[in-house]
């Protein structure tokens, strides 16, 4: 009597590798050089093409697709894979920053040539590269794992170069509940990055009264506060530096804005309004109440008699801290032991949409993808094909392992 065979289960490793080993590498490069080749920039013309273009692929391949409008011709994407909780999300954003003059490119900012190996062009680290990486990943995922009991999901949102409202949208409408953990596909060298900085984004308005240039004695000219507040900001920054993170660096209080006029052309008006905008970048133990009240007091210790200066928050991003036994930190490790490259760890020198997920979604989250950490807003921004290769390995296999790992060892 002949003994039936016996089919033995893969095990989650070898799934992995079987995953990793289906990247379609040509699907890859279309697609990351078709997102660049598309103008994505905000508010003109926004990132509805590009979500379309991708829509189009993933509807193809037979992945769930749910489009959600944050704003008019703003959409975020979101494709599914499997159902159940305890699943993981791959995210990136369609978004990109201003070009700028293209003539001070080598290549179009928007041509999205490969060339000798490498993707020119706005958004190509920044991260369509990225993006590219987790819809080809999922792909892989999807032949290897037909029906996996924990959903993979594909969050590729907008806004996230501005006030991250595609993120803030996705999270208070429920698309990140029930999941456990997320990667966060930004241009990071390929460092499991497991900080975050967080940060605040200030305005101070400093109040005077107009007059004639002539006669400033008639008037209250705001900009010398304005400006004594600005050279004594790297008084604060001195008064943090011994919360100096390993990974991530020192606190920095940067003015990126400092606006006053009177309107086109009238130099010989003093203006009633200076106002300066704070780029300020924190780390895990910075209280941002206390940094926010001493960037106040400082601000009114540099008044002159009769100016005023008022102080907007209009953006608090806590900083992110993940442990290295959260099971996506594990299972992307392991991803990178499997395919033999190196495992090094690292933190975001800014912050990313995985702030959210982490601070009001409470997902653990590592940042880790294609491109060089400084290339992102340069002119002539690239990443190198053998990167996007590389991690959309990685991300395979390490989705695989996620979704396959034993429930009883889920963080």
């Amino acid at each position: 009597m002949a003994v039936p065979d016996v089919v033995v289960p893969e095990s989650p490793e070898t799934l992995a590798l079987r995953a990793a080993s289906l990247i379609d590498e040509r699907l890859l490069i279309d697609l990351a050089a078709g997102l660049v080749a598309i103008d994505s920039q905000v508010p003109d013309p926004g990132e509805e093409a590009a979500a379309r273009f991708l829509e189009k692929v993933l509807q193809e391949h037979g992945f769930q697709t749910t489009w959600q409008e944050v704003r008019p011709g703003r959409p975020n994407l979101i494709a599914d894979w499997g159902e159940g909780d305890g699943g993981l999300i791959l995210e990136g954003h369609t978004d990109v920053v201003a070009s700028g003059d293209p003539g001070l490119w080598q290549v179009h900012p928007f041509e999205g040539r490969v060339e000798n190996g490498i993707l020119h062009g706005r958004g190509s680290a920044d991260m369509k590269g990225g993006v590219a990486c987790a819809v080809v990943a999922a792909i892989a995922l999807s032949r290897v794992l037909p029906k996996p009991s924990r959903r993979l999901r594909l969050a590729i949102l907008c806004d996230e170069e501005g006030l991250m409202l595609g993120v803030k949208a996705f999270v208070q409408a429920g698309y990140a509940a029930g999941f456990a953990g997320a990667i966060i596909c930004e241009p990071e060298e390929h460092e499991l990055c497991l900080w975050q900085k967080g940060a605040l984004r200030i305005w101070l308005h400093f109040r005077g009264r107009r007059a004639h240039g002539a006669m400033p004695y008639a008037g209250l000219n705001p900009l010398p506060a304005a400006a004594r507040f600005v050279a004594r900001l790297p008084e604060i920054q001195a008064a943090h530096a011994s919360e100096r993170h390993p990974e991530l660096g020192d606190v920095y209080l940067t003015p990126t804005v400092f606006q006053a006029s009177a309107g086109e052309g009238q130099n010989n008006v003093i203006p009633e309004t200076c106002t300066v905008g704070l780029d300020v970048r924190t780390v895990p133990v910075t209280d941002h109440a206390k940094l926010q009240s001493a960037v106040l007091k400082l601000a009114q210790d540099c008044l002159d008699d009769g100016i005023q200066v008022e102080m907007d928050v209009f953006e608090d991003r806590p900083a992110t801290e993940t442990s290295k036994d959260a099971l996506v930190v594990r299972t992307l490790a392991r991803a990178n032991e499997l395919l033999e490259y190196p495992v090094r760890y690292g933190g975001v020198p800014g912050a990313t949409d995985g702030t959210f997920l982490h601070a009001w979604a409470r997902i653990p989250i590592v940042t880790c993808g294609p491109g060089r950490r400084d290339i992102p807003h340069q002119v002539d921004e690239y990443v190198e094909v053998q990167d996007l290769i590389r991690s959309a390995r990685i991300y395979a296999a390490a989705a695989t392992l996620f979704l396959t790992v034993p429930l009883e060892n889920k963080e």
